[in-house]
């Protein structure tokens, strides 16, 4: 049974950094406020881009940074359209999944029928991957799981432990406040959401070039939505997106591993219904976060989703906006804070408030 465990965790590590990479770079791009439906497609893209250069030069850390581009370039047409032209979020999302699922399936179609590539490489600790247990879990993997290992720390640390983490998470809870500060709201969220697709990408070239090294149209299976509900899950934190995203990886793995029982083999059924287990968890996540107020107080930014201009400043406490005959509020605290305090009832309220 130990050695049951160990295969099925070590697995999951193994499985699990593709949704990895896809998780952060969404948390990323959420915690700058921006919501992006488009990892489905990102992930195809730089699965397919990764191995077909990988193909094409026989290197596939050349293949590997091809991705990444493909993916940050992928997320920089939906900035532009989110962001820029201001259109909905969610609606430009889906056209990037849509987009990156045809463009992959199309530009795709000459690798299905290439069969063997070079991947990236697996490298046992040296020691460490000699300990009972703990050494085929965490220090048996190919160079991408440890860059994930990696990677972890250094987004939490950027996060929570830096000034530009500071930025970040002001521009995804208040982005006007944010701008009164004098921080670039709109340049940074661009930025956050290119590095987004660069890890998206990197996880659609994790799955092509590491995990099955082999293109076919439709590889991610759905895990760029299920990086999408595990940001979520997670609370925008790293750590437990970090555990969530190898948890998927065990869940995914386990059909497999489950056929050397006789009991299994001889009930196909019971693969169906194993198989089912990590979009069954997601879902189940989605759904409890979803429930009431309990997203807001897990973690959730209040601007996601929100497009900004800087003429947002000028709305009031709740979001809304006076007409533009509204004579402005003088730039006096101690005059208006009591208008800031309150919603005014009217313009002329407001006026009133101003001049006393």
């Amino acid at each position: 049974m130990i050695a049951f465990l160990t295969a099925v965790l070590a697995s999951g590590v193994r499985t699990g950094t593709s949704v990895l990479f896809a998780t952060l770079g969404e948390l990323f791009t959420e915690r700058a406020g921006v919501l992006n439906l488009g990892v489905e497609g990102m992930m195809l893209m730089g699965a397919m881009t990764g191995f077909g250069v990988t193909w094409l030069t026989g290197n596939p850390w050349m293949g590997i940074l091809a991705a990444m581009v493909v993916g940050g370039m992928m997320a920089l047409l939906h900035a532009f359209v989110a962001l820029v032209l201001r259109a909905e979020q969610v609606v430009s999302g889906l056209a990037l999944t849509f987009l990156g699922s045809g463009l992959s399936a199309v530009l795709g179609s000459p690798l299905v029928e290439v069969r063997q590539v070079d991947r990236i490489p697996t490298w046992p600790v040296p020691f460490l991957s000699q300990i009972p247990v703990l050494g085929p879990i965490l220090f048996d993997h190919n160079f991408l799981v440890y860059i994930g290992f990696l990677l972890v720390p250094l987004c939490w640390f950027w996060i929570y432990r830096t000034r530009q983490g500071l930025e970040l998470r002001a521009i995804g809870e208040n982005p006007a406040a944010a701008d009164v500060q004098g921080i670039k709201v709109m340049r940074q969220r661009i930025l956050y959401v290119a590095f987004g697709g660069v890890l998206a990408g990197l996880g659609g070239a994790t799955l092509s070039l590491a995990l099955t090294p082999t293109w076919v149209e439709g590889l991610i299976s759905g895990q760029g939505w299920v990086a999408v509900g595990l940001v979520i899950f997670a609370g925008w934190d790293p750590i437990r997106a970090m555990f969530g995203s190898y948890l998927f990886g065990a869940l995914r793995r386990l059909p497999i591993d489950l056929q050397n029982f006789a009991r299994f083999r001889a009930n196909p059924s019971l693969g169906y219904f194993t198989g089912m287990l990590p979009y069954l968890f997601t879902i189940v996540a989605l759904l409890t976060v979803s429930i009431g107020d309990i997203g807001r107080r897990w973690g959730a930014p209040a601007a996601l989703g929100r497009a900004y201009g800087r003429e947002a400043r000028d709305a009031g406490p709740a979001g809304v906006r006076f007409p533009p005959a509204t004579p402005p509020c003088p730039p006096d605290p101690a005059r208006c804070a009591s208008w800031w305090s309150r919603p005014p009832a009217s313009s002329a309220t407001r006026a009133a408030t101003c001049a006393s």
